[in-house]
């Protein structure tokens, strides 16, 4: 009875997955040669995944795909534009829409023109425009000037149920990867690592203690420009009573993940996020041994473990389960079960 009370209750679902990192290569080593990474496996556990959500009594109502969703070693390989759309042909038999936030990988794959114009691109699936409780008459509209333009782009926001908001971020926009090397966030970035990574190799965090490692080329940052833009949001969100889950590839908290896979830039995005009464959640991968934080402004740091380091006789995928009070996050083989509850004294 308690489980037909608490559907009854359900707002809604959605799929979270992240770091696919699919490869049609041999098996091979994350950066520190201390875990196996399963290339072509991956695709299978992708393909596991979609299975299982479409098989559940309730169709999640959109995908999370995390970002990395093809591993780098395809630029080498030459096979970027194949493996792409190998992984989008299988997205494609899902019957719920899926949401592509970037990571590292996509930009050691593509250019930011090659993202803007490629599936990943997402960005029609938002509600670019916010709306007072139903009305019909647009209160703001928080888009960059040029959606076009690769240096203005960085996420959108969308509503699948009244209350209830989704904002897409871009770790990645501060970042030496995939920008121009003339545009000012390139030069901008290529600073702000240098100046914190002496190594030539600034992938390297040889000499880095303990956040000052986060300071490496495969993370980034926020910039100013999406902070003020995420606030705005979150602003409306705050006087209309939503809660908010914000998303990015990067974790943003320090005791949600390993220090070398965090944000740049994370104190001043939790700045942000902390002075906001609509935040519930925050949602990440990157780092693929996952985590989980509950910070003290009651928000819920989730990082989910990556497909690619999982085993083939494992999983690495969830469903979570909406409520007007909680999230419950149905983890299956690497991802754990979890309640979040929503502060109500937030």
């Amino acid at each position: 009875m308690e489980t037909e009370a608490a559907e009854v209750n359900l707002c809604f679902t959605f799929g979270v997955i992240a770091d696919i990192q699919y490869a049609d290569t041999e098996n091979g080593f994350n950066y520190s040669r201390t875990r196996e990474r399963y290339y072509r496996n991956s695709l299978h556990l992708l393909r596991s995944a979609l299975h299982e959500w479409n098989e559940e009594v309730i169709t999640p109502r959109f995908i999370l795909q995390l970002g990395d969703i093809i591993d780098g070693c395809n630029s080498q390989l030459k096979s970027s534009d194949h493996a792409l759309q190998v992984v989008i042909n299988e997205f494609a038999k899902s019957p719920s829409p899926v949401h592509h936030i970037w990571g590292n990988h996509e930009f050691y794959n593509f250019n930011r023109e090659q993202l803007l114009n490629s599936a990943l691109n997402s960005k029609h699936l938002g509600n670019g425009k916010l709306f007072d409780n139903g009305d019909s008459n647009i209160k703001s509209d928080l888009d960059p000037d040029d959606p076009n333009d690769p240096d203005a782009f960085y996420g959108y926001h969308f509503s699948p149920f009244p209350k209830f908001r989704f904002i897409l971020t871009d770790t990645y926009d501060l970042s030496v990867l995939g920008r121009k090397k003339d545009s000012k966030k390139y030069c901008y970035s290529l600073q702000k690592l240098k100046s914190n990574n002496r190594n030539e190799n600034l992938n390297s965090p040889k000499g880095l203690d303990g956040l000052n490692s986060r300071f490496l080329a495969f993370n980034g940052g926020f910039s100013q420009e999406q902070m003020e833009w995420l606030n705005k949001i979150l602003t409306f969100s705050d006087n209309n009573q939503e809660k908010v889950t914000v998303i990015g590839h990067l974790p943003v908290h320090p005791y949600s993940t390993d220090p070398m896979c965090i944000a740049w830039n994370y104190d001043e995005i939790l700045s942000v996020l902390h002075a906001h009464t609509s935040v519930v959640c925050f949602i990440a991968g990157h780092d693929h041994d996952g985590g989980y934080y509950l910070d003290d402004h009651g928000i819920h740091h989730l990082t989910l473990e990556g497909v690619i380091e999982t085993p083939p006789e494992s999983h690495a995928f969830g469903t979570i389960r909406v409520y007007e009070d909680r999230m419950i996050l149905k983890g299956r083989g690497r991802i754990s079960e979890r309640v979040l509850h929503f502060d109500k004294h937030k």
